[in-house]
């Protein structure tokens, strides 16, 4: 509940918390869709993990339409800081 405040007030990390809560149904219904929503709003904060996460539900169509190339700018994002999954 507290992240879920915490993410909705704009904090990085508390949406990808989130996100990982709704992707996996930890405490939240399941839903990919949400959880892409909150790995998008983390990814577009800098958040390393989420434009990883965010990449990959572009890459492979999950929770939005795919789109390879919206997936290659994300992973570049996080490769960018030195994220060693992105790379």
């Amino acid at each position: 509940r507290y992240y879920r405040l915490a993410a909705e007030q704009g904090d990085a990390d508390a949406q990808f918390a989130v996100g990982q809560c709704c992707e996996l149904g930890l405490g939240l219904p399941q839903n990919i869709g949400e959880a892409t929503r909150y790995y998008r709003l983390a990814a577009d904060q800098g958040l390393a993990e989420s434009q990883l996460n965010y990449g990959q539900s572009c890459e492979h169509g999950r929770g939005v339409p795919q789109d390879v190339g919206e997936a290659a700018r994300y992973y570049h994002l996080a490769a960018e800081q030195g994220f060693a999954s992105a790379q």
